[in-house]
């Protein structure tokens, strides 16, 4: 039975870094990420310096808190898949959902581009932004390689977790892009889905014959 002490201070743990967040987002808005500092976020958010690092050891984990979300939400559409279903066509089959069903926690264009826009702004946001994607890809590569029982070192299951994550962020930076140009959400999806569908089909005829284009 859960103890109703250490669920307080789950929940209280997480409004306190949420609280932090919220700040930090509203201030990098405002000013850029590289005019504000973390005292200046501490001081806003009413708490210590230590407990912003206690909750975001990087100043640009304040920014990209959503990271691990996202993240998940990939490994977890590869694992829980349908078995019929190929991982290649699992990753496609989620961006549809993301699309079809909009999750608040991380919209992906209406009400995202000044977030786009700050990071783009910043070297050492887009620094991280690379150093993200590729801790992504070795992680995808990983999760790959688990489900079909290959070799830890496959090419193959790296090659598909690039291509895959390549095509993920081309589709949203351009659907970013006729979304920031037009104000046009219907058309920013649209966008999107036909660049992930185009990008999800090169992945498939590159890994033909192996494990990650075909059924399990």
């Amino acid at each position: 039975m859960p103890d109703p002490a250490v669920e307080r201070r789950t929940r209280k743990r997480q409004m306190t870094r949420q609280a932090i967040s919220d700040v930090a987002t509203r201030l990098f808005f405002e000013r850029g990420f590289d005019g504000v500092t973390i005292d200046e976020i501490a001081q806003a958010a009413d708490v210590g310096r230590m407990t912003v690092f206690n909750h975001f050891p990087r100043k640009e984990d304040l920014f990209f808190d959503r990271e691990d979300a996202i993240r998940d939400a990939a490994l977890t559409a590869l694992r829980a898949r349908d078995r019929a279903t190929s991982p290649i066509q699992a990753l496609r089959a989620l961006a549809h959902r993301l699309i079809d069903t909009p999750d608040p926690t991380f919209p992906l264009f209406d009400g995202t581009c000044r977030f786009v826009q700050t990071a783009l702004a910043s070297e050492a946001l887009k620094a991280r932004a690379r150093q993200m994607r590729d801790e992504f890809v070795q992680l995808l590569a990983a999760a790959l390689v688990e489900d079909a029982a290959a070799p830890k070192d496959d090419p193959d299951a790296h090659l598909a977790a690039g291509l895959i994550a390549a095509a993920w962020t081309v589709a949203f930076m351009e659907a970013h892009k006729l979304f920031a140009e037009k104000d046009d959400l219907d058309a920013a999806n649209r966008r999107f889905l036909a660049l992930i569908d185009k990008g999800m089909a090169g992945v498939e005829a590159a890994l033909a014959g192996s494990a990650y284009a075909g059924a399990a």
